[in-house]
């Protein structure tokens, strides 16, 4: 008993010292050595793998993540009895022993856990001393850590050719996939390789034989293994170092230079970066003649904000065009690609509605005088084609008007970088006078896309797609990217040239002076940022936005659609908040009686500036003298005819411009009294009555507040107002029911089709 009781209390020691050697706080063995970077697309395809600080490809694999196959195929070859043994095996060592000191051929008895004690302590396991100290070794480790990390250490330190260590790296340099995805054939393969080392990363025959024999001990312990049916014994082909991944350059760069994981998984999907490129590389090789040598391109899925394919330059390998540069990266002045912003703010301000009348004339803003691109001056422009054909005097103009924040301020909330003061840049700032990077005007796009927040631009697969603050409205968003989307092809092609619901909202720019043209846009889900320059910042005539980049930036739109066949770009709905109204075409205002055209515009009620058109006006003509005449008028030698009444500077713009307009007569004044509209024919409002509160139920939601005016015989439609907010419109003899949001006190104002107008204050209080 008491021999027994010995024997128990020692095997009980052994097993608190096992336990405490296991538990006791010790590096994992995945720090064992210094690992590889590696950048993966979105589909997993390897972009870059980088050379760990030995000079080693070592890529670390999760156990539960390597292939099955795998792992299978490395116990069958290496280690049989992997799971039986303390990390030694006495049968092996002493086979191995008789047969290499007979003089047999030479074996080796080593179990996984003594390779990897040999592969982790640097021991030359060829003379007993070594043997006997890797032994040692071995049990160690096996002490101090699980099975699972034994083999896990093993499968990612194994030796697999030349500078290649670990089957994830194998697979990933041999055959061009994760080591999570290897059949039976290629694991079978790769489980040879750490015994043949003179030839290891070398298929050739003498590693093929060792393949084949190991699969016939693979059938033989695996008779019923439907894989065996297959092709198993066809050679196997492999890659070369030489022929490793380098794809993407300029975005593996910008990660492995920005983020310090290990593996990075981006966003990009290979075959769209394939397209980009093909498509720079043709189109520059197209202009090359112009001096057209670099071209830089961006494409980003405003769904979930990621990169899709980065182009950073037209040839990464060019020395003669600094090809390795990442131009996405790089600030240059944007030109005319910031408009849409400011117009978007001014929108946003009530400065504008799209149908507004903005003035294209020679103006100067203190000591400057802005000039459009061609020298000229168009006159009256509604706003949206002041920014389709990027007028510069407009967008100083609303530059000017808009302020809280004004578009230096929009700049700085939107995070662009290296911005200097406001006053630096003055009003300029609208023409592009600041510098960005096409990354940064992609997230501006990104923007717009959405519903006016800033968000940002995803890289990699972990990084959240976060929402920022709201830089503008989205009923401002949804009326730029309406006004971008009128902007014709510059090929003059229809918009939908393809077939597809794919709309485009575009934008060029191009900077002072020439050295950078730019287009940007929405294509479909898209945005799409396009540069067309040097790096050297050297001019060229070529380099102008509409010319060099849109056919560049269409070159790639059109051929989004084609390749992703099965993305449908949804229809963009106007957001909540956004109503439409007929205005007159000349003026942009609701249109008076005589307005002769209308069109339809989306405004912001209570923001959006909206009033009567005074812009045609009858006159009373003398048949004869072809003057205005004074009244009385005698029906016999007067007639009415309608007339513009523009400004004398817009007056010599049409007549400049060859289009003059037909001009009030000058004997006009004589009768200005008469012919001005007469307040005591303004409209008078019957209903809501004066000093009433009106008391509306919450229980009742078709409660409402009828609204009628007595209106003069000449008008025809009346426009109701409730402060700045355009209600509606009805004629003299009808009413407009109107429900006022909440209670408080409102001025209501109603204006005729001749632009006479009649106020009222009124107070609404809604009961239960």
């Amino acid at each position: 008993m008491p021999r027994l009781k010995f024997y128990l209390l020692g095997l009980s020691a052994c097993a608190v010292l096992l336990v405490a050697l296991r538990l006791w706080p010790h590096a994992p063995l995945r720090e064992a050595a210094p690992l590889s970077r590696v950048v993966l697309a979105e589909g997993g395809e390897l972009l870059r793998l980088t050379l760990a600080g030995d000079g080693q490809y070592r890529l670390w694999l999760p156990l539960e993540q390597v292939a099955p196959a795998m792992i299978d195929s490395i116990l069958l070859k290496e280690d049989r009895e992997f799971y039986q043994h303390p990390g030694v095996s006495p049968s092996a060592l002493v086979r191995a022993a008789m047969a290499t000191y007979s003089g047999g051929v030479r074996q080796g008895g080593s179990t996984l856990s003594m390779q990897l004690a040999r592969r982790l302590y640097g021991l030359n396991s060829r003379q007993i001393p070594g043997k006997l100290q890797q032994i040692a070794l071995a049990l160690w480790l096996e002490a101090r850590h699980s099975k699972h990390d034994i083999l896990e250490a093993y499968l990612n330190l194994a030796p697999m050719g030349g500078n290649i260590e670990g089957v994830e790296a194998a697979s990933r340099i041999y055959f061009g996939k994760s080591a999570r995805q290897l059949s039976l054939s290629e694991a079978l393969a790769l489980a040879v390789i750490p015994q043949q080392p003179s030839r290891r990363g070398r298929f050739g025959p003498a590693l093929q034989q060792a393949r084949l024999q190991l699969m016939a001990s693979w059938q033989s312990e695996h008779p019923n293994d439907p894989r065996n049916d297959g092709l198993l014994q066809l050679p196997l082909e492999a890659r070369t170092r030489q022929q490793l991944a380098f794809r993407a350059p300029h975005l593996s760069e910008y990660l492995l230079a920005n983020r310090k994981e290990l593996a990075l998984h981006s966003t990009l999907n290979l075959p769209l970066q394939s397209l980009l490129e093909q498509l720079l590389s043709q189109f520059v090789a197209e202009r090359s003649s112009q001096g057209v040598h670099n071209a830089v391109a961006l494409l980003v899925d405003s769904r979930d904000q990621s990169v899709k394919a980065l182009v950073g330059s037209a040839d990464y390998f060019s020395p003669s065009i600094r090809g390795q540069v990442n131009g996405v990266q790089g600030r240059r002045s944007p030109g005319s690609t910031l408009k849409p912003f400011l117009y978007g703010l001014a929108l946003d301000q009530g400065v504008i509605h799209p149908m507004s009348i903005i003035k294209d004339a020679a103006t100067a803003f203190g000591n400057f005088q802005p000039e459009n691109f061609d020298g000229k001056f168009a006159g009256p422009l509604t706003a949206q084609e002041a920014l389709v054909r990027s007028r510069n005097v407009p967008a100083v103009w609303l530059a000017s008007q808009i302020s809280q924040p004004s578009l230096h301020g929009f700049l700085q909330r939107a995070g662009i970088q290296r911005l200097r003061v406001e006053e630096f840049y003055g009003l300029g700032l609208a023409l592009g006078g600041g510098e960005l990077t096409p990354a940064e005007l992609a997230r501006l796009y990104l923007l717009l896309a959405g519903d006016g927040r800033l968000r940002n631009v995803r890289y990699t697969s972990d990084e959240p797609a976060t929402v920022g603050a709201p830089l503008l409205s989205p009923q401002a968003a949804f009326m730029v990217r309406d006004m971008l989307r009128h902007n014709p092809r510059p090929d003059g092609l229809p918009p939908d040239r393809r077939g597809r619901n794919w709309p485009v909202a575009w934008k060029t720019g191009t900077s002072w002076g020439y050295h950078d043209a730019w287009s940007a846009g929405l294509v479909g889900p898209y945005v799409l940022v396009v540069w067309v320059g040097n790096f050297e910042g050297q001019p060229n005539p070529a380099f102008i936005g509409l010319k060099t980049a849109a056919p560049l930036f269409f070159r790639i739109a059109d051929a989004l659609p084609l390749a992703l066949p099965k993305v449908q770009a949804s229809v963009d709905q106007p957001p909540s908040g956004l109503s439409r109204v007929e205005v007159c075409a000349a003026s942009g205002d609701l249109p008076n009686r005589w307005c002769p055209q209308t069109r339809k515009t989306w405004y912001i009620p209570g923001v959006s500036p909206i009033r009567v058109s005074t812009l045609h006006r009858p006159v009373m003509i003398d048949r004869k003298t072809g003057k205005a005449a004074c009244p009385p008028y005698d029906p016999a030698s007067t007639e009415q005819q309608i007339f513009e009444f523009w400004p004398s500077d817009l007056q010599r713009l049409f007549a400049a411009a060859g289009l003059p307009r037909r001009t009030p007569p000058d004997s006009l004044s004589d009768c200005q009294t008469a012919l001005a509209s007469n307040q005591q024919d303004a409209p008078r409002i019957t209903s809501p009555l004066t000093q009433v509160t009106y008391s509306l139920r919450l229980s009742q939601p078709e409660e409402s507040i009828a609204l009628t005016a007595n209106a003069a015989s000449d008008a025809r439609v009346l426009y109701w107002f409730a402060g700045q907010t355009l209600l509606g419109q009805s004629t003299p003899q009808s009413a407009l029911n109107w429900r006022p949001g909440s209670s408080g006190k409102y001025q209501l104002k109603v204006s005729d089709d001749q632009g006479r107008s009649n106020s009222r204050a009124l107070q609404v209080e809604f009961l239960p």
